[in-house]
């Protein structure tokens, strides 16, 4: 018993420390939202029956039209509703005019606030968060006539593994949905297996689709996907995103072989399509990036995309508006299974799609001495870590060690982004 209760806990705090913004945030008060408090979030008491015992917050963007589509946005482990608001879906809200729903878990359901991806009766269609989840969404519903054809659900890790259990419970409810390093739905039963499960467990694909099939009795049609996956995690490893695939192409009967590759803002990106040509599922692969949700905030056609913070990751790519396009949030018209026209460079090898170059910033490098402590009262670090004993880089998320008064060197490269060493 006591291995298997040391094992539950250094499943929960990798998950949790590799996935929030640790010690930040985390008890922010909540406010009444309303286009001009941008980013402030309404809490909703009651919401149906709450058999997950979840909390729900809601964001409303102003001058949103009726008939919106609603964005369901899952934290990671140890973040609450306003930490994940960094990932930056409140202003692309504001932007395309849409609804966005944050459960949020509790201590008292989990001591990390993870949602409980790896329990079976949290997993299952009708039952504990996953119903809870559904709940917010009749909620959202009920108050604003939200468009049934255009709801979307996202999250990061923990999140990105909740995000799976929806998609594949509720595929009646949701679109589509977005998978931040997140787990192939039902890899888990128990807190043991999660751990492995976070190291990559493999399936066949009709195995891992089966699962989901077996999940309800809707039988499809079944939701889109968009897998997200950093090279260079180390806490849910690459292999998910592979295992991902071969689960969600599975479903939708097309081959894990990609039918179109391109390079996208710095990313590879892979799409997977159906026999109509069709895009149902894809994969973005981000170089070099650890653990966290791609942001890049000077990203100009999302009027900014995101903050960066722990696990919140200042890249070359915005994967929520990458996300947002996939969603098709900026269409008037509902989801019904089209694709837009991508602009094509008819001169470019086999009809490459153009890329626009990233804008330069201007940004000039700068050093910054101090020590570990003084970074992160200075907000160029954040704890991170078992119980919050070290700090992380904002931005890089490079660990400098315990969160104590030894002397560190940073590099801002870009404004907010934070790299361990001196500038040339």
């Amino acid at each position: 018993m006591a291995a298997i209760k040391t094992s539950a806990w250094f499943v929960t705090t990798a998950l949790a420390c590799a996935v929030a913004a640790c010690g930040v945030g985390a008890e922010d008060a909540d406010a009444e939202a309303t286009g001009a408090s941008r980013g402030a979030l309404t809490a909703i008491a009651s919401f149906g029956t709450n058999p997950g015992n979840l909390k729900m917050h809601a964001y409303v963007p102003a001058g949103v039209g009726p008939n919106a589509p609603l964005v369901v946005a899952l934290h990671g482990c140890t973040q609450s509703a306003n930490d994940y608001t960094r990932a930056g879906w409140n202003d692309l809200a504001e932007t395309w005019k849409f609804y966005v729903v944050y459960p949020e878990q509790q201590s008292a359901n989990n001591q990390n606030r993870c949602f409980r991806w790896f329990e079976p009766q949290h997993t299952r269609r009708g039952s504990g968060e996953a119903l809870s989840i559904k709940q917010m969404v009749d909620e959202m519903k009920r108050r604003h006539g939200i468009d049934a054809s255009r709801v979307f659900v996202t999250g990061l890790s923990a999140g990105g593994a909740m995000t799976s259990v929806m998609l594949a419970t509720y595929p009646d409810v949701f679109s589509a949905g977005a998978i931040m390093a997140g787990i192939p739905y039902r890899c888990a039963s128990s807190m043991t297996e999660a751990f492995s499960c976070m190291s990559g467990a493999s399936r066949t694909a009709e195995a891992w689709g089966d699962l989901v099939r077996g999940a309800s009795s809707v039988g499809g049609p079944f939701p889109r996907v968009s897998i997200w996956q950093g090279t260079a995690d180390y806490t849910v490893r690459p292999a998910n995103a592979t295992e991902l695939v071969k689960q969600w192409t599975n479903v939708h009967g097309v081959d894990a072989r990609a039918d179109a590759e391109a390079t996208v803002d710095g990313a590879a990106h892979a799409e997977y399509r159906d026999a109509s040509g069709q895009t149902r599922v894809e994969t973005y692969t981000i170089p070099n990036m650890g653990h966290g949700t791609a942001v890049d905030p000077g990203f100009a056609p999302a009027g900014g995309c995101g903050r960066a913070g722990a696990y919140i990751l200042d890249t070359s790519i915005c994967s929520t508006y990458r996300a947002g396009l996939f969603f098709r949030l900026a269409d008037a018209s509902p989801d019904d299974g089209t694709e837009p026209t991508p602009e094509v460079d008819a001169g470019a090898p086999d009809g490459a799609v153009i890329e626009e170059p990233p804008p330069s910033t201007g940004f000039s490098c700068v050093t910054h001495e101090g020590t570990v402590y003084g970074h992160v009262a200075a907000g160029r670090a954040v704890r991170c870590g078992a119980a919050n004993a070290y700090a992380c880089a904002v931005g890089s998320n490079q660990q400098l060690g315990l969160w104590n008064i030894m002397p560190k060197t940073l590099k801002e490269t870009a404004a907010g982004y934070y790299e361990v060493g001196a500038c040339p």
